[in-house]
């Protein structure tokens, strides 16, 4: 397969256009900014201190170079459920590309109907966060890849039966080869978490009116959009909703000001502390990347809500003390839609047939 396949509908926007030299006779009025006029407003000045746009094309990995033939089969594992002990849930089922990158539900269903105890992130634009999953466990999308097939709420496969799994599948021996040329044995769960990894790095979502805003098209955002964008700065949201995926970066606690309730908050979980055991991480999380959040409800880490609106105000009042007004919520809601980008198009692989020998799925 050719890269081609993977049809990536977005654009960085244009660059900012060279001012000219000529002053303007002293009774000339200037003319009004044209549609889609490009000029450093001061609001657009600010914002380019503190976010930055998705670029058009996605990033390398460090280590993990991309191939066509190693991004065929990272698109290949990406959907084929066989990497599942029931041969019935896919990195797809969770991270649904038609749904945002995530799958609709509080928290996931696995394997034998069991439900995951965190939702589920979007895999849109993961590339760019400082580490994968709620509680940072795993230090790339590389890492993140094998946690997923091997946890027996989720895929439920042990990791020494990935392979073997893979190598009953006949159709995958070409590919792997292909993808890990020079490799004695190419087959391998390193190699799955390598090739998911690659495409997983291409799911970005440039060109969303605010990126179109960054990169100098000042009516981008309507004028509601601007309102709410200044109000996300002003009243601290930007603190910790930041950079180039206007989140993703960092770690906070959920409660900084005033603890949720705890169908936001249980006790049962608490966050990062449960990677790193140190106390002050206690009910931590990742900041979540607010790109595409228009797309990816429920909410927080237990998707206990449903409502953007409802969303905004549960992290004005618990994150900064600040008791928003239904005006101040509807202006920040109307900047979060503007963080919508295009979304990948990926065209659904074939995937190689099972045969007689290969492994059959478990009840």
């Amino acid at each position: 397969m050719n890269v081609a396949r993977l049809i990536l509908v977005a654009s960085a926007g244009a660059l900012l256009a060279a001012c000219s030299q000529e002053r303007p006779a002293t009774n000339r009025t200037p003319a009004a900014p044209t549609a889609g006029a490009q000029v450093v407003e001061p609001l657009m000045a600010r914002a380019r201190q503190v976010f930055r746009p998705i670029p058009a094309n996605p990033p390398q990995l460090p280590g993990n170079a991309a191939t066509p033939a190693k991004l065929e089969l990272g698109e290949m594992l990406f959907f084929d459920p066989r990497l599942s002990a029931s041969h019935a849930i896919s990195c797809a089922s969770c991270h649904n590309l038609s749904l945002g990158g995530a799958d609709a539900e509080p928290t996931s269903i696995g394997h034998r109907w069991q439900h995951g105890a965190r939702n589920a992130p979007t895999v849109l634009n993961a590339v760019f966060d400082t580490a994968q999953f709620w509680d940072g466990r795993a230090a790339d999308l590389e890492q993140q890849a094998g946690g997923p097939m091997v946890n027996p709420v989720e895929m439920a496969s042990p990791s020494e039966h990935i392979a073997e799994q893979l190598k009953g599948i006949p159709g995958y021996q070409g590919v792997f080869a292909r993808a890990f040329p020079g490799e004695q044995d190419p087959i391998s769960l390193a190699n799955v978490q390598k090739a998911i990894a690659v495409f997983e790095a291409t799911l970005i979502t440039p060109d969303s009116p605010f990126d179109r805003y960054l990169n100098g098209q000042t009516d981008a955002l309507s004028p509601v959009e601007k309102e709410g964008l200044t109000l996300f700065m002003d009243k601290g949201c930007s603190s910790c909703h930041n950079g180039i995926g206007v989140g993703g970066g960092m770690y906070a606690p959920f409660g900084v000001v005033a603890k949720p309730g705890a169908n936001l908050l249980p006790s049962s979980d608490k966050g990062r502390y449960m990677v790193t055991h140190s106390p002050s991480d206690a009910y931590v999380f990742k900041v979540p990347s607010l790109r595409n959040v228009a797309l990816t409800a429920p909410y927080f880490h237990t998707g206990a809500v449903w409502d953007l609106r409802e969303a905004v105000d549960v992290m004005g009042a618990s994150q900064l003390g600040a008791h928003l007004s239904p005006d101040e919520t509807d202006k920040i809601t109307a900047f979060l839609q503007s963080l919508t980008g295009a979304q990948p198009r990926v065209t659904l692989p074939i995937l190689p047939p099972s045969v007689a020998t290969t492994p059959r799925p478990q009840p």
